[in-house]
């Protein structure tokens, strides 16, 4: 090959490098631009306050013995959202049902957390009352809880039922009742999501 040729093939590979080099250029520039707008939706719906309802599912406890109940309504009041409606039931399948049932049609509630019932007990029901209404599983929220969970109490987390799905455009949380089980359901995950759930829930 003679050096002329040689610098010719040489400057042509240079200007294909350089080509390529545009082409991977704009790919990540329209990357960049995706993740900015993916981002951006991502938030543009999240709601800044929401309207929440508390129900506590026990048949023994009481309104004014209901630590669990307490702590998130004091969660929820503390991040700067507001408890429009608290409620205690006892376990049983039919009246959990009805409650939630009338929670998701009120227009001032944006989402219900259960606390109880979620064991393994024969009386623990509340899964399958809040699941007769659920029109969208959220398989995640029972998935990181128990993950978490296991941190606390290791194997012991397979006995619980945590679950959460949309019922009429509102999320419905349903935690154990243990505080302890309580205050990382609300602080580690639902006050992290509620916002954008709600957001999401509602968008048209």
């Amino acid at each position: 090959m003679s050096e002329q040729h040689q610098h010719d093939h040489q400057d042509e590979h240079e200007r294909d490098d350089h080509r390529g080099h545009e082409h991977s250029d704009d790919r990540h520039e329209h990357r960049d631009d995706h993740d900015h707008h993916s981002h951006a939706d991502h938030h543009h719906h999240d709601a800044d306050s929401v309207g929440v309802a508390v129900v506590t599912v026990s048949s023994s406890r009481t309104l004014d013995a209901d630590p669990s109940g307490d702590h998130l309504v004091h969660a929820f009041e503390g991040a700067g959202h507001e408890v429009v409606a608290r409620e205690l039931v006892p376990d049983d399948f039919g009246t959990i049902r009805e409650t939630v049932d009338g929670l998701v049609g009120r227009a001032d509630v944006d989402a219900v957390v259960t606390t109880g019932g979620t064991g393994v007990t024969p009386d623990d029901v509340t899964p399958e009352a809040v699941g007769d209404l659920v029109e969208t599983e959220l398989p995640g929220f029972g998935e990181l809880f128990r993950t978490l969970s296991y941190e606390e109490v290791g194997t012991r987390t397979v006995g619980s039922r945590a679950t959460a799905g949309i019922v009429n455009g509102v999320p419905v949380f349903c935690l154990p009742g243990s505080e302890n089980a309580v205050r990382l359901g609300v602080e580690a995950i639902i006050l992290q999501e509620i916002g954008h759930l709600v957001g999401l829930a509602t968008r048209e």
